[in-house]
């Protein structure tokens, strides 16, 4: 194999260090809360996301219950300022205890 068919070509086994995407502040930032189902788990959510973003509506956000009821995901937007902003309320989120991943 000649140096020119080589060329354009990346060893798959090799990890290629990717930087994570830019985002540009002030952006509508959507996140999906996922938790045990019970009746203030939506409350608890929206409680820890005003805190954070103080303009939220919770008008906007959808609850939807997993096949067998057991979860629920909140799925929200919000109007996100910075990152820092987005690391404080993912953080919070999860020291509930209550939330399992928020994607």
């Amino acid at each position: 194999m000649t140096k020119d068919t080589k060329k354009g070509f990346r060893d798959l086994r090799e990890p290629v260090a990717e930087e994570p995407p830019k985002i540009t502040f002030p952006c509508d930032y959507s996140l999906k809360i996922v938790g045990d189902a019970a009746e203030d788990f939506t409350a608890c959510v929206c409680q820890i996301v005003v805190r954070h973003a103080p303009d939220f509506d919770e008008s906007t956000l959808q609850v939807v219950d997993s096949r067998n009821g057991r979860f629920q995901s909140v799925r929200i937007t919000i109007n996100a300022t910075s990152e820092q902003q987005i690391s404080q309320l993912f953080e919070e989120l999860k020291a509930t205890g209550r939330v399992h991943m928020v994607v």
